[in-house]
Formats: C-alpha cells, sequence, structure tokens
C-alpha cells in the first residue's frame, strides 16, 4: 500500500475493519489537499485544530506533534483506525483526544478540517455545535472527492459558518474554505421523529441515523417476521440503527435480554433513548462497537440482522459477510441468526456457507427473511 505523505508527516496506513488483500487504501486525494492547504498556513505547534469525519485517522495521525490537534466523528471503526495507524506509526493509541460525534466539542479551535460525510445531516449537525467554539479569524475547510461533493454541503457551510470559496480541483479533490463569521443561534433540527403504528411507539433520529424521516423498507418488511416466543433467550439487534428491530422484539418478548450493538455512536445515543421511552427501565445493553467483535463466543442464542451494503462511500457486501461470521461466533450451537436483505445479494447462498441450514422466512418483491441456525 502507498504511503500518505505530506509536509506534516509519512505515514503507513491501513482502513477499518482490516481484510487481507485489501484494495482500497486508508486515505484519499482529499486528506492530502486538506494537509497541504493547512500547511501552506504554516499554523503554530500550539494551533487547535478540530478534525471531522477523519475516515482511518489519516489526518489527525499526520497532525501528531504539529498541532495540538482533537479528532471527533460518527465512527466507531473510524476511531478503532485512528488508534491502530497511530500505533502503526510510533505514537500511543490515545494520543489524540476523542470526541464521538454525539458529545460536544471544547473549542476554541483554530481551524477545522472537515471530510464531508455521506449524510449531510451529519454535516449540518456538526456546523451548528460549532457555534461559539471558533476562535476569531478561524477557517473551517472542508474537502471531498468531486464525485462526491454536493453543492448543499457548500450551502451549509455558507447558512452556519461563513462565506465560501470553493478551490480549484487537485487529482479530482475540491476543498470549500469557509471563514468564519458571526451568525445569529441557530437551532438544531434533529433529532428527527416519526410515529410507528405496528408497534404504536415513535421513533427518535439524531442526525446520522439511517432512514431518519422514516422507517426505511427492508425494516419495514422484516418487523412482521420477527421470531417470537423467545421466552429468556439472549438476543442481539447487529446494526441496530435506533434500534426498532430490538424494541418491536423486545415488546413480543417480555422475557429476553437484548444486546444493540452499531458503529454509529449518534445510532446508539438514538437507540438507547428509544429503547427507555418504549420499555422504561427494562434492562438492555446499547454500546457503539465493531459489530460482535467483543461478544463472547456461545453466548447469543438469537441475532437479528438488517446488513449494510456500504461503508461510507464504498458499495460492497464485506461488512454484511463480516457481521454474519460475527454472528455465528456469537451464537450458540442451535441458535440462529434471521436477516433481511435485498434479493439480488444473494445472502442465501453466503450464509449457507457458514451455517448448517438456511430457510427464508418470507419475501416480498424487493426483500427476503432468512433464518439461518448455527
Amino acid at each position: 500500500m502507498p504511503l500518505l505523505e505530506t509536509p506534516f508527516a509519512r505515514l503507513d496506513l491501513i482502513r477499518q475493519p482490516e481484510q487481507s488483500n485489501e484494495p482500497l487504501q486508508a486515505f484519499d486525494a482529499a486528506d492530502e489537499y486538506l494537509l497541504n492547504h493547512l500547511a501552506q498556513l504554516q499554523p503554530a505547534a500550539q494551533a487547535r485544530v478540530l478534525v471531522l469525519n477523519d475516515s482511518f485517522g489519516a489526518l489527525a495521525a499526520s497532525l501528531i506533534g504539529n498541532v495540538q490537534v482533537t479528532s471527533s466523528g460518527d465512527s466507531f471503526l473510524a476511531f478503532q483506525g485512528l488508534e491502530k495507524n497511530l500505533l502503526r506509526n510510533g505514537h500511543a493509541f490515545d494520543a489524540v483526544p476523542k470526541v464521538p460525534a454525539h458529545q460536544p466539542f471544547a473549542g476554541p479551535f483554530d481551524q477545522v478540517l472537515i471530510r464531508v460525510p455521506k449524510t449531510l445531516a451529519l454535516l449540518e449537525e456538526q456546523l451548528i455545535r460549532l457555534q461559539g467554539q471558533l476562535a476569531p479569524g478561524a477557517q473551517v475547510v472542508a474537502a471531498a472527492m468531486i464525485k462526491h461533493l454536493p453543492r448543499a454541503a457548500g450551502d451549509l457551510l455558507e447558512r452556519y459558518i461563513g462565506p465560501v470559496q470553493a478551490s480549484l480541483a487537485v487529482k479530482k479533490a475540491r476543498l470549500l474554505v469557509a471563514t468564519a463569521e458571526p451568525k445569529p443561534p441557530a437551532v438544531s433540527p434533529y433529532p428527527t421523529r416519526y410515529q410507528m403504528d405496528a408497534p404504536a411507539i415513535e421513533l427518535l433520529n439524531h442526525a446520522n441515523v439511517f432512514c431518519r424521516e422514516g422507517l426505511d423498507i427492508g425494516t419495514r418488511a422484516f418487523l412482521a417476521h420477527l421470531p417470537t416466543n423467545l421466552g429468556t433467550a439472549r438476543v442481539a439487534d447487529l446494526g441496530c440503527g435506533n434500534g426498532v428491530l430490538a424494541i418491536a422484539s423486545a415488546l413480543q418478548n417480555p422475557e429476553a435480554h437484548y444486546t444493540l450493538v452499531d458503529e454509529s455512536f449518534m445510532a446508539v445515543q438514538s437507540a438507547n433513548e428509544n429503547w427507555r421511552a418504549a420499555l422504561g427501565d427494562r434492562e438492555v445493553i446499547v454500546r457503539a462497537g465493531d459489530g460482535l467483535a467483543e461478544q463472547a463466543p456461545q453466548s447469543l442464542d438469537v441475532v437479528l440482522c438488517n446488513p449494510p451494503f456500504h461503508q461510507q462511500q464504498v458499495v460492497g457486501d464485506f461488512l454484511a459477510w463480516r457481521m454474519f461470521q460475527q454472528a455465528r461466533e456469537a451464537l450458540v450451537v442451535g441458535g440462529a441468526l434471521y436477516i433481511v436483505g435485498n434479493r439480488h445479494l444473494s445472502y442465501h447462498s453466503k450464509l449457507a456457507r457458514l451455517f448448517r441450514g438456511v430457510e427464508q422466512v418470507a419475501a416480498t418483491p424487493k426483500f427476503v427473511i432468512l433464518k439461518a441456525r448455527k
């Protein structure tokens, strides 16, 4: 894999989660452009720099020792990547302070470097949270590969930060440079809420939650076919999002024990608040993590999963396949993984390579619900 070389550092970086023969690198031209732009400003060693949505730590790991850097984002895997890349390049794993996206910033910051996230609602929430956190004369610079840079990103920077200047394209990347100016206080439109009929609950959704404006059609198909009569089973909602699958299941299985896991901090925050609203103080574990990587082997009876088919801008079934492997490891013999997926993804054949029995529970024109037994 090529090294990331900038005026700040020369780094050997890896992606998360790791896979053998990784076809993609852990940085891109937008990371290089951001770092080269900051280097031209010649920041002082005491300058406070906030990095937002650093994919795998390329930005923060480059800046350590050059400025006072803080990293914030909504991805557990990105933070894990930062820690591993710090160690890989001779730093302590905790050398960069990390602020999960649902927690407030502690400014003032002299510079803010932003990788434009796939979900613009997350960018909007982050820009609103920068209010009162910028030092006088602070610059906020957002970067993306041009094919992933919507016009709305510049509109958001102008609305919440100040005048925006778009850079020339370099290696198919572009910067949006915003100069902070006084703005009237903005009220965040997040979290959003929507009502469900079956079960009759209201779901709260923080800015980076998938389908925060309404239930996605895959989950809707899944809800009608969740397993019942689970007794005291130990159940995990893997990639829980706002927690709707676990909550609906828990309402039908009052004695079952639930663990909800997602790699998005905002999803975990949403799931925790939704669980409390629907189920009060009923015992539950809700945590951010790398799927079931930290789950003890053979400690679950049932896993529910609506697997993702992308990581940031990268589309593929690598994450889903990894989640299926994690589920198999965590399930007891005889335990079952229930999933919903698009028909064309052929999850049935993938599951058949890991589990002793795979059956179709139900199907719609677009989705299949499958049960895989260990």
